[in-house]
């Protein structure tokens, strides 16, 4: 009777495991990271969701970061393709920073991808504007009035923060030189803008993250589909063209319920992906 009883037990436990599989997880790293910097949120996810296949894709060296977000989409769509084909029940995807931005390109860009949930980690989604250090590092003779003198040429547009360089003051020239940030946001004439679209919305569930205190993403709104007017206001992301004309799938994601926005203070730009109150609150439950 004991034995029949373990024997059931075990059967109910593996039944339990086989229930409870989670889907692969692919992290992407943003300006200047490396896979290394990754070690906390893998770990996070290792402990809420045992068993869960993580990997931290690290295609290029800091340095190569900045190339034009373009190649870097080509790049790292090699790479996800076969884990996305070997993962006959999708996958989740978290992206960092700039390799929010890179996510996009790949959601947008291939076809048939099997993504449930796109978690954006403080990501300058709708675009850059500020005098931070990561900024004085790059154009030490500019400040953010003035780099659309670089960033809006053909030779800028090969810098990748350039990519997503949005100067509220000059929307005309951003419009008509972002290689990027305006084609994937359908702000400029784009033969591709409805299959990228319709790519983009095969995913089940957008989560932006960011908050306050971030101190890089400028706005930090941004990090939400929020961005400056000409008066450098803050325009929430459900007053933004792009989400009232639907231009890429943002108000058809909120009309499903399926767009989510996780704010939080007191958390500083690198801390992101190694702050575990970030990640119980508003990762882990989207990797189920």
């Amino acid at each position: 009777m004991m034995k029949g009883a373990c024997v059931w037990s075990l059967v109910a436990v593996c039944v339990l495991c086989v229930c409870v599989a989670y889907k692969p997880v692919i992290i992407i790293h943003g300006l200047f990271d490396t896979s290394a910097d990754f070690i906390n949120l893998h770990r996070f996810i290792n402990l809420s969701h045992p068993g869960t296949n993580v990997t931290v894709l690290d295609l290029f060296d800091r340095s190569a970061s900045l190339q034009p977000l373009w190649k870097q989409v080509e790049g790292f769509t090699k790479a996800i393709y076969p884990i996305m084909q070997n993962s006959a029940d999708g996958v989740h995807l978290i992206c960092y920073s700039q390799g929010g931005l890179v996510c996009r390109g790949i959601l947008s860009t291939l076809p048939e991808h099997n993504v449930h949930s796109f978690i954006s980690l403080s990501s300058p989604q709708a675009g850059q504007y500020g005098d931070t250090d990561y900024l004085k590092y790059l154009f030490p003779q500019f400040v953010k009035s003035n780099l659309y003198h670089v960033c809006y040429t053909a030779v800028g547009q090969k810098i990748s923060i350039c990519n997503y360089w949005n100067d509220p003051h000059h929307r005309d020239m951003y419009i008509n030189s972002s290689d990027y940030l305006a084609l994937l946001n359908n702000e400029r004439a784009n033969p591709n803008s409805t299959a990228w679209k319709q790519n983009f919305l095969r995913i089940e569930k957008l989560v932006l993250i960011g908050g306050a205190d971030d101190g890089v993403i400028t706005p930090w709104q941004s990090s939400q589909f929020g961005f400056y007017d000409e008066n450098e206001t803050v325009v929430e992301m459900k007053n933004q063209k792009v989400f009232l004309m639907d231009f890429f799938g943002l108000k058809t994601l909120y009309a499903r319920g399926d767009l989510v926005l996780c704010s939080m203070a007191g958390v500083a730009h690198v801390f992101w992906h190694s702050n575990e109150t970030v990640y119980k609150t508003c990762i882990e439950k989207w990797l189920t």
